[in-house]
């Protein structure tokens, strides 16, 4: 692809929420501040898990759910997944994602993205998965229990879930309401449930998963103050894996 092709259809998008260095052109991320924490969540809770399963995804199936723009499904792709199927609810963000895999030179073969509301889709026709990615969309659903359930039937080991949460002692779910013209959040529903953090590990305890929650490691909190206020955090899950420590520490519960 041409370089004017690229910056061609860089523009078109209305908004980026990730940036990508598709052949040396940045793609105009909506928050800059954001830059920083994205670049910081990926050593907090991405580059360890890669380390403890061998310091590879290699032969590993990848279900990223929100996937937006793709930005973890490319990250899987760099650390060795086979394949990598990416859902989002918005069309612009399928299309974005499919844009920079192009650009990116990933072989077809490797992924796909497909646009659906992630109730609406079974998961079951596309897996299984070795590893699946929720990442900021857990407090964006009505309903977390059944998505935490449809996970788990297409699941075989790893679940990363990375979310807000209602900072509450026990297991609650808070009810609240947000935009569904905003482009971060939910199309089908402004009623969405925010879970505390024992919910969380409840639920997906519950359905057969160990869990632990991995303390912020950010080296500064630009566009990140949310894991530094502590309404914020990572749970890494498993089915088989033993969640040790490669260089993080968990948070008591």
């Amino acid at each position: 692809m041409e370089q004017s092709e690229i910056i061609r259809r860089i523009n078109i998008f209305p908004r980026w929420h990730y940036q990508f260095d598709l052949r040396g052109n940045r793609t105009p991320i909506a928050d800059p501040a954001c830059v920083n924490r994205h670049l910081q969540r990926k050593p907090y809770f991405f580059d360890p898990l890669v380390k403890l399963l061998g310091g590879s995804l290699a032969s590993k199936r990848v279900l990223d759910l929100g996937c937006n723009a793709g930005f973890w499904s490319l990250a899987c792709i760099e650390a060795g997944a086979r394949e990598v199927i990416g859902i989002d609810g918005r069309q612009m963000h399928i299309d974005q994602a499919n844009f920079v895999f192009d650009v990116k030179g990933i072989d077809l073969s490797r992924y796909r993205f497909i646009a659906g509301n992630v109730f609406d889709l079974d998961f079951r026709q596309f897996g299984p998965f070795e590893v699946v990615l929720c990442l900021g969309l857990m407090y964006h659903v009505s309903d977390p229990v059944l998505l935490l359930e449809k996970i788990a039937q297409v699941n075989s080991d790893i679940l990363i879930i990375d979310t807000s949460f209602c900072n509450v002692t026990g297991s609650y779910f808070q009810v609240t309401r947000e935009k569904t013209t905003d482009p971060r959040n939910s199309l089908a529903s402004e009623l969405v449930l925010l879970p505390s953090k024992q919910a969380i590990l409840d639920i997906v305890r519950y359905l057969g998963y160990s869990a632990v929650i991995l303390k912020p490691r950010m080296t500064d909190y630009i566009g990140a103050v949310d894991y530094q206020e502590g309404t914020r955090r990572a749970f890494w899950c498993a089915k088989e894996t033993l969640l040790m420590n490669p260089g993080v520490e968990f948070e008591e519960m």
